[in-house]
């Protein structure tokens, strides 16, 4: 009897061996799936910012001053470094609330003690003064500790390509193969990488212009000021309508009448201010100050060479006869200008890193106008550079954090019963320092 023998070519196609439509199919299969794997990995995300940096400018020609605010936006940092390029023409000379060195155009800044410990989210505030030549440029290239902080302006990542992929099945005889499924072969969206919106705080505000004022000349002919000296009837040693005093405590400084530097005319008055305690020197008006009301408005040209210190300096006093006669002074500390009270050493601005950020330097080797006014019937103060208000140097009546909160802890208005220019260190910090065309006045004085 003859034996069946099955047909190979079935057995084949029933093990699926290679050139049967089932092999093909699977392959063809298995191409699509491997197709798919790889339209679905997405391409390489951008890294998410880990800062972003708010950066202001007060210019005038050839020197500069500069409020940074540092935004961590990645883990929690214990210090920071803060790296960018300055323009060819700039150089800083001084900084507060950050240590800040210059190689070429390349700039760094670190924390100082108080401020180097950033959680997600955290801030921290500092500024610098410098000279410019050709251009002051604004910064685009920030790094924290070593990472670009990619945030500075929130940039939208570019969309990764995806890869071109054949989804065709292999070659293949096989008749009127099956229809693919509909695959969105579109990688799902990253999320994006724009942090959190920036820190409900804003920035230092900029500085508000002056109020409209008629400048008074620099002389003193028909100003109708109480004081009003540009120190031309000087010679030597301060005499008749100034006076040299040493309140407190006297030490090296000397005031003097300086023939070599003036902002106008010949002649300015000079204080070689001495380092540490007791080297109080001042020259002291004998002009009824006490008679200017009721808001005692003053100017004065300053040139200085040496910034102002992180410690405690004064060179502005009046004496307050509403306060037992203690002072209230105009001086610095932190590298900033502030208002100083006597009686209570409060503060205005108040010395936290946000408060001095909030004021200004006071820019050295150039003559720089500094103007103030003092309302004797409410407590409110208002002081300007260059006639440029200073924001962390007023006072409204409301208290502000980081500004006036603790000035305002007393209510009474002060009443200034003198004036005197000069020099008070309560560290080893020194300075020489000229006036010139010093007045005040109860009207609004320009500079």
């Amino acid at each position: 009897m003859k034996q069946f023998r099955p047909v190979r070519g079935h057995r084949a196609a029933a093990r699926g061996l290679p050139g049967s439509p089932v092999a093909r199919l699977v392959a063809a299969l298995a191409a699509l799936v491997a197709g798919l794997v790889v339209v679905l990995v997405p391409g390489t995300a951008s890294a998410a910012p880990v800062c972003k940096v708010d950066y202001t400018t007060n210019q005038w020609p050839g020197g500069f001053t500069a409020s940074v605010r540092l935004t961590n936006l990645g883990a929690a940092v214990s210090g920071w470094t803060l790296r960018w390029t300055a323009g060819t023409g700039e150089q800083i000379t001084n900084a507060w609330s950050a240590q800040v060195s210059q190689s070429g155009t390349t700039v760094t800044a670190a924390n100082v003690a108080w401020n180097g410990s950033l959680a997600t989210g955290g801030v921290a505030d500092f500024g610098f003064q410098g000279t410019w030549s050709g251009g002051l440029a604004t910064p685009s290239d920030w790094s924290l500790n070593g990472v670009p902080c990619g945030g500075s302006s929130s940039p939208s990542p570019s969309p990764s390509p995806s890869p071109t992929v054949d989804h065709s099945p292999s070659p293949s005889p096989s008749p009127s193969p099956s229809p693919s499924p509909t695959v969105d072969h579109s990688p799902s969206p990253s999320p994006s990488p724009s942090p959190s919106p920036s820190p409900s705080r804003s920035p230092s505000p900029s500085p508000s212009p002056s109020p409209s004022v008629t400048p008074s000349p620099s002389g003193c002919s028909g100003t109708g000021l109480v004081v009003c000296a540009g120190f031309e009837d000087q010679s030597g040693t301060p005499s008749g309508e100034w006076q040299v005093t040493t309140p407190n405590c006297s030490g090296t400084g000397t005031a003097t009448i300086d023939t070599a530097t003036a902002h106008s005319g010949g002649r300015s008055l000079r204080i070689n201010g001495g380092g540490n305690y007791c080297n109080h020197i001042f020259a002291s008006t004998t002009k009824n100050v006490s008679g200017i009301a009721p808001v005692v408005y003053g100017r004065m040209w300053v040139r200085h060479t040496t910034a102002l210190p992180s410690g405690h300096v004064a060179m502005i006093t009046m004496s307050d006869s509403r306060d037992g006669g203690k002072d209230l002074r105009i001086g610095g500390q932190n590298g900033a200008l502030q208002w100083n009270r006597e009686s209570d050493d409060a503060t205005l601005p108040e010395q936290s890193p946000s408060g001095v950020a909030l004021s200004a330097p006071l820019p050295v080797n150039r003559w720089v106008c500094l103007r103030f006014q003092i309302d004797t019937t409410q407590q409110a103060m208002r002081t300007y550079l260059d006639d440029q208000e200073v924001a962390g140097l007023r006072v409204d009546g409301t208290p502000t954090t980081d500004v006036d909160s603790q000035w305002l802890r007393r209510s009474t208005a002060p009443r200034p019963t003198t004036f005197r220019l000069g020099w008070e260190s309560y560290g080893s910090d020194s300075d020489t320092i000229w006036y010139d065309d010093v007045a005040l006045g109860s009207s609004p004085i320009g500079c």
